[in-house]
């Protein structure tokens, strides 16, 4: 698909060194061998995008090895600084840099520095707020941060599955039903480990997800059963400002409604600006968070940390092995 060629990258990235960044036609092939061969000293060459070639992502590890193998002879030495891809064992991401002298970048490095602090090094009180769509894509994390953190909020679609295990009707809210035993395992264990969970007392409801509709704000015991829950309530989201800016460490993953349309924006923004306030470590977990900021028009550097991998940085939280990092020699 033309469409994610690199062309745009390569000229901006020229841009910004002042000098032409050549752009092969190819990832492996005729045109990066003889791009990669008319550098000289101190030159930049770009190749296509990897995932044009199926060795990338492939499963088989013979046919990902013969992609590594071809890309790592164009090369004397690989540099690891794409953070958001190192949870995938892909060509360029794992294979790669087995094939070479390798070190990861200044990204990956100061990625990995901040999550260290949300796992070995936290200063408390640590607040962790979720949110997003779907509870099943952060059970791990929640397993992990029930032993970690002080607050855990839940708020975005998942929060209608954990109201539900509690016993609340959620109109035509987003509910994985699935899910329900996993939470009420989530809510045992938070009050076995005096982890105060809290999640919302009202929400912003519609008929539909529309910005053109008209909402109302109600109670999470009395949701109307032909409504939808979209965003988290005024009165939560005063008191999810209230426990953020109160921590030294606050890290946040998801959404607390569709942000993206201004009648459910209220929740989501509430969050970004307390967070902004926190004196200690604040760090946005990528992905629809450091997309909602923006789009809410906060200033990156109104937060500690906005990382580059919404899934890197989950999966390192889990306790998990990310591949891209394992693999380097640093």
């Amino acid at each position: 698909d033309p469409s994610y060629s690199l062309a745009p990258v390569a000229n901006r990235l020229g841009e910004l060194v002042g000098t032409p960044v050549p752009l092969a036609s190819d990832t492996v092939g005729e045109s990066a061998t003889a791009t990669v061969a008319g550098l000289g000293d101190g030159a930049i060459a770009m190749l296509e995008n990897v995932r044009f070639n199926a060795g990338e992502t492939s499963a088989d590890d013979a046919e990902r090895g013969a992609f590594a193998d071809a890309l790592s002879g164009l090369a004397d030495a690989y540099v690891s600084d794409g953070f958001g891809v190192v949870h995938r064992k892909q060509a360029s991401v794992y294979d790669v840099a087995q094939r070479l002298p390798n070190a990861a970048g200044d990204l990956v490095r100061s990625e990995v520095a901040v999550l260290q602090r949300l796992t070995t090094d936290v200063a408390h009180p640590y607040v962790v707020v979720l949110g997003g769509s779907k509870v099943s894509d952060k059970l791990g994390v929640i397993d992990s941060l029930l032993g970690r953190a002080d607050t855990l909020l839940v708020g975005g679609g998942m929060m209608f599955t954990f109201l539900a295990a509690q016993g609340h009707g959620v109109g035509r809210s987003l509910l994985e039903a699935d899910q329900l035993d996993t939470v009420r395992g989530y809510l045992d264990e938070a009050e076995r480990r005096d982890v105060r969970l809290l999640l919302p007392t009202d929400v912003v409801v519609a008929a539909e997800v529309s910005g053109d509709v008209p909402t109302s704000v109600v109670s999470v015991d009395a949701i109307p059963p032909d409504q939808i829950g979209l965003d988290i309530g005024p009165e939560s989201a005063r008191v999810f400002a209230t426990a953020v800016a109160a921590a030294a460490t606050v890290f946040w993953n998801g959404p607390m409604g569709v942000f993206e349309l201004p009648a459910f924006a209220s929740g989501t923004r509430a969050v970004a600006q307390a967070l902004t306030t926190v004196s200690g470590l604040s760090v946005v977990g990528g992905g629809d968070s450091a997309a909602a900021v923006r789009t809410l028009g906060f200033d990156d550097a109104a937060f500690g940390h906005i990382s580059t991998g919404g899934g890197a940085s989950l999966e390192y939280l889990e306790g998990k092995t990310l591949p891209g990092l394992a693999v380097l020699d640093d």
